[in-house]
């Protein structure tokens, strides 16, 4: 992650720079944006053995006359996890460096929550195969707390083994905020084990002497802020701030007011978790640049959110920039209002030319990462819920957000058991634990998925990813159940006891093995299948898969039952039962 190069090859790219050699490639007639001074030089670029070794006139093997198109840094995503683009990294490859991206900061703890180190190694073995640098920051929390059970537990011990290898770039979101500030040993192990690598930070809420506690442990970023007031009492508590605008978490429009000068260098573009429907039609990086400009900041501006103050935070000396001495990953645009790359350079190649992929989709042994779906049989009585009281505690969805608000209603009974209300929009939620067939069943209520009749189902259910359904009927909501599991993880959408669609993610239960453009569509038909059974939720799937998520406020179900995020422990279902039950 530092500047240095080898001796013959730091002393070729000078000999380049000075002119002294024909360089292999020369973009002119450009306007490159500087994002050091914030302004456009109308300039040509020259690129030699794959680096920017200047800009202006040099012999050149190759000429492109770009006829006064922009020339910008390639772009980056902060932070992000590969798996919610429910594709194989090579195929989001194909789909996002058309787009202008040419590396992301993922953090694998999705397939690692399933596969452990395994996981990993399967996402660190695309780099070098493809035309994007996945840059991994290992995964702190795995599982994510002890409310439920994963298919792996990963020690500060397992990540040392991981952290000199290449690709690998820092510590992932540290989500286990109350483990930091209470001073947890195993937390804080994991945090030490980073070294002094970057570490990412992952604390919704937090504020106060808990936020110094949090920030005293070396943690550098958060992501989860909501508020312009949350973001800006952890900008004075010197963490940076990436800002998120994802297909379900949409905070740009809340933040945006942080971005003036003083605070510029502090702050970055993440997409955190974007569906396929939203890369296709809308975009990736470029999308979010496009929106930040959107709101009434230069175009430059919202370029150095995703270029050079990302590498910078991550200590990357060579990216983010068009400039002497950086990779030549270069995104060539028409506009810097579009931001629609008519080319794409990775390292002085052309990888991408009008929207299209000029590459292949490499493959790696996926052995390790398939039939993960190890789940105990349903019967009928399984999603059962017995009436220990009238009145329940309900998840609500807040739309565009992954947090939820905790409600307390009477609840519908028959036959002395809790039933779905739909007229209410009170629904049954099950969480199935099924890394090891242990049977475990968190049981709960639902509230802003509309759906009349029916169920939805799913193994992408972060952060342990066991399968999670929600539904009007047990009947329909155990078929669903079985359905992800006959093929072998994924999604489905189930009405009146005939399975209407269904999406295969044989790749962990989290990820497919076929091109993003098919899986868009056979998303669009769960969409249309949650929408046939009176669905209202903008994103159901995704909205289900945050319902399992009990690190963010402020009531989630796990296999191990109800979670009371803000109290961090389990709570029963019932409001007059104060410990949570089983």
């Amino acid at each position: 992650m530092n500047r240095s190069l080898p001796l013959d090859q730091l002393t070729t790219l000078i000999t380049a720079a000075r002119g002294d050699v024909t360089i292999d490639l020369l973009l002119t007639n450009a306007r490159v944006v500087n994002v050091f001074t914030g302004e456009v030089q109308n300039s040509s670029v020259a690129v030699h053995q794959g680096f920017v070794v200047g800009l202006g006139e040099y012999p050149a093997l190759q000429t492109e006359d770009l006829q006064g198109s922009y020339v910008a840094p390639g772009f980056l995503d902060a932070h992000m996890h590969l798996e919610s683009s429910m594709v194989s990294p090579a195929e989001f490859a194909r789909a996002v460096v058309p787009l202008g991206t040419t590396g992301v900061f993922a953090d694998p703890h999705e397939i690692a929550n399933v596969c452990g180190l395994a996981g990993i190694d399967y996402i660190l073995g695309f780099n070098g195969k493809i035309p994007l640098d996945i840059y991994v920051n290992l995964s702190s929390c795995v599982p994510a707390t002890n409310l439920e059970h994963s298919g792996a537990s990963l020690s500060a011990e397992d990540l040392a083994t991981r952290f000199e290898r290449p690709g690998v770039c820092g510590l992932a979101e540290v989500m286990n905020f109350p483990g930091v500030f209470l001073a947890d040993p195993e937390v804080l192990k994991k945090i030490l084990a980073a070294g002094e690598r970057p570490i990412d930070g992952h604390c919704p809420g937090l504020s106060g002497k808990l936020l110094s506690a949090y920030a005293v442990a070396g943690i550098g970023s958060d992501h989860e802020c909501t508020t312009y007031e949350e973001a800006l009492e952890k900008l004075r508590a010197g963490l940076s701030i990436m800002i998120r605008e994802g297909s379900v978490a949409r905070n740009l429009d809340a933040l945006s007011a942080l971005i003036t000068p003083d605070r510029l260098s502090r702050l970055m573009l993440c997409t955190d978790d974007r569906e396929p429907i939203d890369l296709v039609e809308q975009g990736h990086i470029n999308y979010l640049i496009r929106r930040a400009a959107g709101r009434g900041f230069d175009p430059i501006t919202s370029i150095r959110l995703a270029t050079i103050n990302v590498a910078n935070y991550f200590g990357l000396k060579r990216r983010g920039a068009v400039a002497p001495g950086y990779l030549a990953d270069l995104v060539v645009l028409e506009d810097l209002f579009s931001m629609k790359p008519s080319r794409v350079y990775k390292a002085g190649k052309l990888v991408a030319r009008d929207g299209e992929a000029l590459f292949e989709a490499a493959r790696v042994d996926d052995s390790q990462v398939v039939g993960t779906m190890r789940m105990a049989p349903l019967s009928d009585d399984s999603l059962k819920i017995p009436a220990r009281g009238t009145r329940a505690r309900v998840i609500e969805l807040v739309p565009r957000q992954i947090v939820t608000r905790q409600a307390v209603e009477e609840v519908r009974q028959e036959n002395g058991q809790v039933v779905a209300d739909p007229k209410r929009d009170i629904l049954k939620l099950a969480v199935i634990e099924r890394h090891k067939a242990s049977g475990q069943i968190g049981l709960g209520l639902a509230r802003g998925f509309g759906l009349k009749r029916g169920a939805l189902a799913s193994t992408v259910a972060h952060d342990s990813h066991n399968l999670v359904v929600v539904g009007a009927n047990d009947a329909d909501m155990k078929l669903a159940a079985e359905e992800v599991q006959r093929i072998g993880g994924g999604l489905a959408a189930v009405g009146d006891g005939e399975v209407l669609a269904s999406l295969p993610l044989p790749i962990a239960g989290l990820m497919s093995d076929r091109p993003l453009a098919e899986v868009k569509t056979q998303l669009e038909a769960m969409y249309a299948a949650a929408r046939s059974l009176g669905g209202t939720a903008a994103h159901p799937f995704m909205s289900l898969a945050f319902l399992a998520l009990p690190v963010i406020p402020s009531l989630k179900l796990t296999d191990m039952g109800l979670v009371d995020v803000d109290a961090f422990q389990l709570v029963d279902l019932f409001e007059d039962q104060p410990v949570a039950a089983g």
